[in-house]
C-alpha cells in the first residue's frame, strides 16, 4: 500500500495482478489497482482531473489526462472518502504508475493539485 497526503488530501493505493484476466497465449499482463481519495480538509473538494505516468519496461513511459476518474468528477465534503477501482495493462510483468490529480475548492473555485503516489505494478513471481 503506498500512501501520500498533499493539501490535505490522503491519497492511499492498493494493487494486486489479475491473472485470471490474461488469455492464453497474450503477452500482456493486467493489474488492478484500488485508489482511496480522503478529504481531510475543512472544505468541499471535487475532484476535476487525473494525470497519470505509466511505465511499462518494454513500452517505457506513456502519459494519460482526462476529467474525472471512471467517468464520474466526485465531490467530497470534509471528512469524506471515495473509492474506486481500475486497471492498467502492460507489456512487462513490471512496471509502476504515479501521477496528479487537479482538485477545486467548492466555496471559492480554487484549484490545486494533489499527489498520487509511486507505485510498481509486478507479477507474483517477482516478488520472491
Amino acid at each position: 500500500m503506498q500512501i501520500a497526503i498533499t493539501n490535505q488530501v490522503k491519497i492511499t493505493v492498493e494493487t494486486s495482478y489479475q491473472d485470471d484476466k490474461r488469455a492464453a497465449g497474450d503477452v500482456k499482463f493486467m493489474f488492478a489497482y484500488r485508489i482511496t481519495i480522503e478529504n481531510q480538509g475543512e472544505h468541499t473538494i471535487q475532484l476535476m482531473r487525473r494525470h497519470w505516468h505509466i511505465i511499462d519496461l518494454i513500452d517505457g513511459e506513456n502519459e494519460v489526462e482526462g476529467e474525472g476518474v471512471v467517468g464520474i468528477q466526485p465531490i467530497l465534503e470534509p471528512g469524506e472518502r471515495h473509492q474506486y477501482v481500475s486497471g492498467c495493462l502492460l507489456r512487462s510483468p513490471i512496471g509502476k504508475m504515479y501521477g496528479t490529480y487537479q482538485m477545486e475548492r467548492q466555496f471559492d473555485g480554487e484549484k490545486f493539485m494533489v499527489e498520487i503516489p509511486e507505485f510498481v505494478l509486478a507479477v507474483p513471481f517477482l516478488n520472491n
